[in-house]
């Protein structure tokens, strides 16, 4: 069984943390989904991002989300793989030193790690991106350039994924099913 590590905070975008929960729990991996200063039981608040013809995605407020860990008490040693979505929590979680190494010891140890839309975030402040491919939400697309990385461009549907080597990413929740199916390949999990 794979265990991964989910990364969540609060304002994480509704789609982006409950349907690869959903999946990845569904395709018999242990999902340990946590949040620094939170335990597990305890929830984090999640926002709907939605597409409706302005410039930018608009906000509404989501359903909780239940934690299934204790952030202080992961051991990442004993985790095959890290997913991390998008909305607003990587903004704020990108300030702790704690996940900021948590990312980086995936990287390390080229294990499996599959991102999405502002998780991208976590990702550019962790020191990673450099010499990397990655796809991501538009917006973000200049902190990963800032850093060294290369932007993939997203498709018209925002439905594309992208992989280099352990990292896949998406740019938003349309591309769920080519982003999941890409991380459980890589965490050697079949459906």
């Amino acid at each position: 069984m794979a265990r991964v590590l989910l990364l969540a905070g609060d304002f994480v975008e509704t789609l982006e943390v409950f349907v690869p929960f959903q999946v990845m729990t569904m395709a018999g991996c242990e999902v340990l989904a946590v949040c620094p200063g939170k335990k597990s039981g305890e929830t984090v608040a999640t926002a709907v991002h939605d597409f409706e013809g302005f410039q930018t995605y608009t906000e509404k407020r989501g359903h909780n989300f239940a934690l299934t860990a204790d952030f202080a008490r992961v051991d990442v040693e004993k985790c095959n793989g890290l997913y991390i979505p998008g909305g607003r929590a990587p903004e704020y979680l990108r300030t702790n030193p704690k996940v900021l190494a948590l990312v980086k010891h995936f990287f390390d140890k080229k294990k499996p790690v599959g991102m999405i839309c502002h998780g991208v975030q976590l990702l550019t402040a962790a020191g990673v991106c450099k010499g990397r491919s990655m796809t991501c939400y538009p917006a973000c697309a200049a902190e990963l350039l800032a850093c060294g990385g290369t932007w993939v461009e997203n498709n018209a549907t925002f439905s594309n994924a992208h992989v280099d080597k352990n990292l896949v990413s998406g740019p938003a929740w349309p591309a769920h099913s080519n982003l999941l199916r890409e991380f459980l390949a890589l965490l050697d999990v079949r459906l």
